[in-house]
């Protein structure tokens, strides 16, 4: 009998990844049955995964009923409150605890406060998932935790079509273009082959960095520009000049989060050979072909 795999943010970029991960890989999609969790099941991409055999459902307790094995994303972004999402990240591990679940897998980050000796301590979206992990972590639950690097897909934004038609990215000064470590990732497609590498994993506590390679800023624009056929100009700008074009609920927290990137670095200098090694045949999508397939994006 199939092992029941609980899956939140079914329809999202993380969850969508590993669910498509799982349907597609030859051994995993026969030792486990997947239970998808999403807010909405009557929307298209609920049916879709319906169709595709996968339980869809609504609530947290009951999605991890009889669960094997649990990943867990959470979405800061949608309250912009760490305590609502550190308050969703322990209810489900408690009901995870409840429900018996043998393996919890969450999509944590580093305790960037921590990490910073306290100089950046108003990354929320970074440290409520590294309080999150704690928490797991003194759960009793086997656990392992997957931390994603820097979304490729937020270059749509990052790199922007100026008003004479040229493309520009701006950073905060002090992010050297030839320093600075960008751990880069493709989330919908790739997410999915890392949290294959922690369902295979039968280590307790282990954390997986979910990249394809640190990137400096003179190299992804390097590598834009021979695939896109567009120059990018990167410039530094005054930290308040960086502020000002973002919404300000979000601007100190996304410069700290830019400034991370210098120092102490996104996994705070950690590797990421160990990860990648778990990957086996699997391999992630690099910078250079994610452009090229979404080249069109910034015409």
């Amino acid at each position: 009998m199939s092992k029941v795999f609980t899956v939140f943010g079914a329809t999202g970029n993380q969850g969508g990844s590993v669910i498509r991960a799982v349907l597609a890989d030859p051994v995993l999609s026969k030792e486990y049955k997947l239970r998808g969790v999403t807010r909405d099941v009557s929307k298209p991409a609920a049916q879709a995964l319906i169709a595709q055999g996968v339980e869809v459902v609504k609530a947290a307790a009951p999605a991890v009923k009889g669960a094997h094995s649990v990943f867990l994303v959470t979405n800061f972004w949608e309250s912009m409150s760490d305590k609502t999402e550190m308050a969703q990240g322990k209810a489900v591990t408690d009901a995870c605890k409840a429900a018996g679940v043998e393996h919890l897998i969450f999509s944590s980050l580093i305790d960037v406060s921590h990490a910073s000796g306290g100089r950046l301590s108003h990354v929320t979206h970074f440290d409520g998932k590294a309080r999150i992990e704690q928490y797991i972590r003194g759960s009793g639950i086997r656990c392992t935790f997957v931390q994603p690097g820097l979304f490729m897909s937020g270059f749509l934004g990052f790199i922007r079509k100026q008003d004479d038609g040229s493309l520009a990215w701006a950073m905060p000064e002090g992010v050297k273009p030839d320093q600075a470590q960008l751990p880069l990732f493709d989330a919908a497609a790739d997410t999915g082959i890392f949290v294959k590498a922690a369902l295979r994993s039968t280590s307790d506590g282990k954390v997986i960095r979910a990249a394809t390679d640190y990137y400096t800023p003179a190299r992804i624009v390097a590598e834009f520009e021979q695939a896109a056929g567009k120059e990018v100009a990167y410039r530094e700008v005054p930290h308040e000049a960086f502020k000002s074009s973002l919404p300000p609920a979000a601007a100190q927290e996304l410069l700290e989060n830019m400034l991370l990137f210098q120092d102490p670095g996104y996994y705070a200098g950690a590797g990421l050979e160990d990860s990648l090694a778990l990957l086996g045949h699997d391999k992630p999508t690099t910078w250079k072909a994610y452009v090229e397939e979404n080249k069109a994006k910034w015409d």
